[in-house]
């Protein structure tokens, strides 16, 4: 079966068969090989071509690192664990939204402790005029899912929908900016996802425990590693189900 990743990847950022083949030193048959009989590059020529469509050589060739390897880089992805959000540095949240260069993404219900910053939206403006790509999803306030975390949580059914209005309230001047895309979802919300390039945050959520007082993990992406790769995939599955929200 042909690479569709690959090949996606490469239209994605513009790149032909020459244009790779270049960079990596091989004939151009080689690379359309790669992709149409979903060949197996040498490991520095799937550095070469993961740094150029800017993805991870486990995402382009899952198949391409031994099972041993693949588990130790994947422990190696694990920066810091966070008994609870309200343990994570606020200089640790300064630094990942300073160094972010291409994207912030975010998956919450409401993540209202992010509203307590009031030069947040400012700062989010800036890095949108420079560029990077940022992308909001937040529970639709009317869904069961909102409703019943809001009673898990022990706050009341309708407490956890007010705090998502008020977020939606806050964040909307980036929406109307064109500096952010929001998007509402109705899923299950296993885990809160903070996402800065090529770092993340994920707030796991345990049943009864508000998410402040749940554990975090703080993530790194490596190539070939399976962890980070793993809550990404999961972010974007739940931002091609969202919808716009209902200003």
């Amino acid at each position: 079966m042909p690479n569709q990743r690959l090949r996606e990847s490469l239209l994605r950022n513009g790149f032909d068969f020459t244009q790779v083949a270049k960079a990596t030193g091989v004939d151009p048959k080689t690379v359309e090989r790669w992709i149409t009989q979903n060949r197996t590059p040498y490991p520095r020529h799937r550095r070469a071509i993961a740094a150029m469509v800017r993805e991870d050589e486990s995402y382009l060739w899952p198949d391409a690192l031994a099972p041993d390897t693949k588990k130790e880089i994947t422990k190696s992805e694990v920066v810091q664990v966070y008994p609870h959000r309200h343990s994570v540095p606020q200089e640790v949240w300064a630094h990942l939204l300073d160094q972010a260069r291409l994207n912030i993404s975010i998956l919450v219900y409401a993540g209202m402790f992010l509203t307590d910053n009031p030069s947040l939206i400012k700062l989010l403006r800036r890095k949108a005029e420079d560029g990077v790509k940022i992308r909001l999803l937040l529970g639709d306030p009317a869904s069961r899912e909102v409703a019943r975390r809001s009673e898990e949580e022990g706050i009341g059914k309708g407490t956890l929908a007010a705090k998502v209005r008020n977020a939606l309230a806050f964040f909307k001047p980036l929406a109307d900016g064109s500096h952010a895309e929001i998007r509402c979802h109705k899923t299950t919300l296993y885990n809160s996802i903070y996402r800065f390039d090529d770092e993340m945050l994920v707030n796991t959520h345990v049943h009864g425990f508000m998410a402040a007082h749940a554990p975090v993990l703080h993530l790194r992406r490596l190539s070939g590693g399976d962890l980070f790769e793993t809550y990404a995939e999961s972010f974007q599955g739940v931002w091609d189900d969202a919808k716009p929200p209902k200003w």
